[in-house]
Formats: structure tokens, C-alpha cells, sequence
């Protein structure tokens, strides 16, 4: 739902990308929250810290009226069964900004910094359950390539 006054589906102001720092971390943790990935601040903080000083990741931040509004997370995977790709780790954005261009901007510049790292392809996996982001995906090209579980184990 938007902003009393703003009409649905638009963002108040031109949709802003930039690196994500470390001062964007409160204002993430709620995004996190929305897709089910509740976490404290501190926690948070370590783990941006820890994708920021690791190379070839990238972490994007869109801002539209001065908000934070959505993120995206890519690395390259270097891979011996697969040709060099980009995996978007992580894409949120805000319930009340989507279906607004937020996420379309968000993977673009995803895709523009895999190709600029060399990547033939960009890859990204999305729980069963959220048909509206299968549907989104589709709509920018993405098709279905393979269906997995995954297998998690404590340490």
C-alpha cells in the first residue's frame, strides 16, 4: 500500500540507485523482514560488512523520495559445471513500492554488472511459494532452469 495521496504501484520520486554502506543497514532489516528473513541489527550489520569487504559482490541500494525502497545483492560464481554467472543472492523490494520499476531497475543494474564481471548468465532461485516474483521474473526474460531442494545442515 502506498502513501495516502500517491497512486498505487508509483513510487513518490525517480527511482535512485547507489552502493548499499553500512548506514543503510536499519533501514534494510525491515525489507529483510517483509520476505521472511528477520534479523537483528547487529547481525545484519556483520553480514553486510562481511559481502561489502568480499570480492565481487555487489550490494545496491534504491532509494526513491529520499527512502530506501528495495535491494539487490549479485556475486559472480565461478563454476566448474557452469559457464561464469552472476546469482542474485538477494532481491527486496518494499510491499509498498513493487510493481513500481523498483525491482525491474534493481535487476538491470544487476545484470549490467555480471556482464561488466564477465558473466554469461545471471541466476537466481525463488522459494515456490512466491508466484507473484515467478511471474516478475518471467516478465524480464528469466526462464525456469532447474528445480532443487536444499539440504541444510547446523555446524
Amino acid at each position: 500500500m502506498n502513501e495516502p495521496g500517491l497512486p498505487e504501484s508509483s513510487p513518490p520520486a525517480p527511482i535512485r540507485l547507489r552502493p548499499m554502506t553500512a548506514g543503510d543497514v536499519a533501514d534494510s532489516a525491515p525489507l529483510l523482514a517483509q520476505l521472511g528473513y528477520p534479523m537483528t541489527l547487529d547481525e545484519l550489520a556483520q553480514r553486510v560488512r562481511e559481502v561489502l569487504a568480499t570480492p565481487h559482490h555487489l550490494l545496491l541500494i534504491a532509494e526513491t523520495g529520499g527512502r530506501l525502497a528495495g535491494l539487490v545483492h549479485v556475486y559472480v560464481r565461478p563454476a566448474i559445471e557452469n559457464p561464469r554467472e552472476a546469482v542474485v543472492q538477494a532481491l527486496v523490494v518494499d510491499e509498498r513500492w513493487r510493481r513500481a520499476g523498483v525491482g525491474r531497475r534493481l535487476m538491470m543494474a544487476a545484470e549490467r554488472w555480471g556482464k561488466d564481471q564477465d558473466c554469461r548468465s545471471v541466476v537466481l532461485s525463488s522459494n515456490t511459494a512466491r508466484l507473484p516474483a515467478h511471474a516478475f521474473y518471467t516478465a524480464l526474460g528469466y526462464r525456469l532452469a532447474a528445480t532443487s531442494c536444499i539440504f541444510r545442515k547446523p555446524l
